[in-house]
């Protein structure tokens, strides 16, 4: 991160989502202030699909984001343009010995425990935190259906801001003790989402406000594994858009989906519902003006001197 004048400039950021289901307008909120972000600092965008989880991994939803991106004119400049492409040098899979070497190296370092607690048993607990329950059973990590969890400690981790900013913490409670390697053997998402930003340059990660904790824990993963790269990188965490019942929006085939919009009206059409969704007034052509308008709204803390 250099700095040019009054601004910030990043080499790279990404769009990563998950081909778990339909994009909806929450991920289209996300993508334009991340665009944005990178067209304001000089940053590149990649276009990385998350699928480390292949039993939710799906085509017909790896097709729905080029749909998606295409439709909306949202630019990257890395990345596939095709399922093809992606399947043949994007996937995660291809990934894999990346992964299972950063778990080996956490094992062998005494920095996991095998677990065999299931997720039910965790969500029923107190505040749904992991009580550390298999920490000192010296379960064998390859005894059949466990997971890998981290041992943690109570680091104070620094998280940099766009602007320069540092806030310190410590893993909060329910992500103490995260999984790194799930039931299934295959690499869970705060280690592959770690890897994966190393592996490809990142230094500017923009996600919603949700994912704090996820941040805190791929810093405190990073912390472990030795890499200053990740420890450089600088976040902004934007706040959440929400559905009509004032929760969180989530992938489905309903009317937030932008699969759903994209038979009902033209790019400019979903741009301007976006907004009205965030209760700013104003109608938006394409994601530049939808842009302006979220940031003009001061919608978006600890942001200002967009430039696109």
């Amino acid at each position: 991160m250099n700095r040019a004048g009054n601004h910030f400039l990043f080499n790279k950021t990404r769009l990563a989502p998950t081909p778990s289901g339909f994009l909806h307008l929450g991920n289209i909120y996300s993508f334009v202030i991340t665009v944005a972000l990178a067209r304001s600092s000089g940053a590149k965008v990649l276009l990385r699909i998350d699928d480390a989880d292949r039993e939710r991994t799906n085509k017909v939803f790896v097709q729905d984001i080029f749909d998606t991106l295409s439709y909306l004119d949202i630019p990257f400049d890395e990345g596939p343009l095709t399922i093809p492409e992606y399947e043949t040098i994007y996937s995660q899979v291809h990934r894999m010995d990346t992964y299972y070497k950063a778990l080996h190296q956490l094992r062998d370092a005494g920095k996991l425990f095998a677990c065999t607690c299931t997720r039910t048993q965790v969500v029923h607990g107190p505040d749904s935190v992991y009580p550390g329950t298999c920490r000192h059973k010296n379960i064998p990590f390859d005894a059949p259906n466990v997971s890998w969890r981290i041992i943690e400690d109570e680091t104070e981790l620094e998280v940099k801001g766009v602007d320069g900013s540092i806030t310190k913490a410590q893993l909060p409670a329910n992500m103490r003790n995260f999984i790194v390697r799930k039931k299934d053997g295959f690499p869970a998402y705060q280690l592959t989402s770690l890897l994966d930003d190393i592996h490809f340059g990142i230094d500017l990660v923009v996600r919603g406000e949700d994912l704090w904790a996820s941040t805190l824990a791929q810093l405190y993963l990073a912390s472990l594994l030795g890499s200053n790269t990740f420890s450089n990188t600088s976040f902004y965490h934007h706040p959440l858009i929400s559905g009509a019942d004032g929760n969180k929006l989530s992938k489905s085939e309903g009317a937030t989906s932008v699969h759903y919009l994209r038979d009902h009206d033209d790019a400019a059409g979903i741009y301007t519902l976006l907004a009205h969704t965030l209760n700013i007034s104003g109608s938006a052509s394409g994601w530049t003006d939808l842009a302006r308008l979220i940031y003009n709204s001061d919608y978006l803390p600890g942001i200002s001197g967009l430039d696109l």
